[in-house]
C-alpha cells in the first residue's frame, strides 16, 4: 500500500470514528439535558475538553500564532452557535430526528460555498437539495406543523456548514492541535458566559449518568473528534470530508432505535433514508464527475 493510500485509509477511518462518537453523543445528551440545564451541560463539556487538550500537550500554547488565534476564534464562535442551536433543538425533538436534520449541513455546505465563495455548484445539488428538503418535511412536519425543535436544529445545520467552509479555508498549513484548542476554548467561554448570565451560577451534573454523558462528549465527541476533523481537512477537500461526516446521521438513528430511546416508524425510515440519499447525491466523489463542492 502506498504512503498516499495509507494516509487516505487512516483519514477515512478516523472520520468514521468521529461520526460514531457524534451519533452516540446525541443519544446520551438527550437524556442528560433533561436533568442538567443545556448551558451548564455544554459549558462542562467544552471546559473539560479544553483542559484535557491543554494538559495533554502544554506546548500547544507556543503554537497559537496570531493567525491561528484569529481563525480559530472565528471558527469557534460559529461552532458554538451551531452546538447551542442544535442542542436546544435536541431538547424539543428526538435524537434520531435531530441527527437526520443536522445532516442538512451537507446540503448547505455547497450552497453557501456557491453564494459566499463563488465556488462552482454541481448539477447534483439541484437534485439532492429538493430531495433533502422533502425529507425535512417527512421528518418534521406533523399535524401541528413544523415544530420549533426542527427549526432550531436546521439553524444548527446552517452554522455547521459555515464551520466546514471555515475549516476548509483555514486549516491547511495550520497546526491542527492548536487550531482545535482555540476553537474549544472559545466554545467554553461562550457557553460559560451563557451559563453564568442567569445569575444562578453553574449547575453541576446531578448524577453519574449525566457525568458520563459530559465526559464522553467532552473527550470523544469534542476533544478527539474536532482534532481529527481539523487534521483531516488539512489532508482532504471539504466535499469528501462532508460525505464521510454524513454517516453521523446513520449512527444516531441506529443507536437511538437500538437502545429503545426512539420508536422505529415508517416516517423515520422513509425520511431518514431520503435525507441520507440526498447527502450521497450531493457529496459523493466519483471519477469523471466533479464533486458538489469544487475549487473555483
Amino acid at each position: 500500500m502506498s504512503v498516499l493510500r495509507r494516509q487516505e485509509v487512516i483519514t477515512v477511518a478516523a472520520l468514521l470514528a468521529v461520526t460514531a462518537s457524534w451519533g452516540a453523543a446525541f443519544v446520551l445528551m438527550k437524556d442528560a439535558i433533561v436533568r442538567q440545564p443545556i448551558p451548564d451541560f455544554l459549558f462542562a463539556r467544552f471546559a473539560i475538553a479544553a483542559v484535557i487538550m491543554i494538559l495533554a500537550r502544554p506546548q500547544v500554547v507556543t503554537h497559537i500564532t496570531p493567525r491561528v488565534l484569529w481563525t480559530g476564534s472565528v471558527a469557534g464562535v460559529i461552532l458554538a452557535l451551531g452546538f447551542i442551536t442544535q442542542t436546544i433543538g435536541l431538547e424539543l425533538s428526538t435524537a434520531a430526528i435531530t441527527g437526520f436534520l443536522t445532516g442538512l449541513y451537507v446540503v448547505f455546505t455547497p450552497l453557501f460555498a456557491w453564494l459566499l465563495l463563488r465556488q462552482k455548484l454541481s448539477a447534483r445539488v439541484a437534485i439532492g437539495a429538493p430531495l433533502a428538503f422533502i425529507a425535512l418535511g417527512v421528518l418534521s412536519i406533523t399535524d401541528f406543523g413544523f415544530g420549533p425543535g426542527s427549526i432550531w436544529v436546521v439553524a444548527g445545520a446552517v452554522f455547521l456548514a459555515l464551520h466546514i467552509l471555515a475549516l476548509g479555508a483555514w486549516s491547511p498549513g495550520a497546526d491542527p492541535y492548536a487550531l482545535t484548542v482555540v476553537q474549544v476554548v472559545v466554545m467554553a467561554v461562550i457557553t460559560g458566559a451563557w451559563t453564568f448570565s442567569d445569575g444562578n451560577g453553574f449547575v453541576a451534573p446531578p448524577d453519574a449518568g449525566v457525568w458520563g454523558a459530559v465526559i464522553f462528549t467532552a473527550v470523544f465527541a469534542t476533544a478527539v473528534a474536532y482534532l481529527v476533523q481539523t487534521w483531516a481537512q488539512g489532508h482532504m477537500d471539504s466535499s469528501r470530508v462532508a460525505i464521510l461526516l454524513t454517516t453521523e446521521v446513520l449512527w444516531t438513528g441506529i443507536i437511538s432505535v437500538g437502545i429503545g430511546q426512539e420508536p422505529f416508524t415508517s416516517r423515520l425510515l422513509i425520511g431518514g433514508a431520503m435525507m441520507f440519499v440526498a447527502m450521497l447525491i450531493i457529496e459523493w466523489p466519483s471519477r469523471g464527475r466533479e464533486p458538489a463542492l469544487n475549487k473555483p
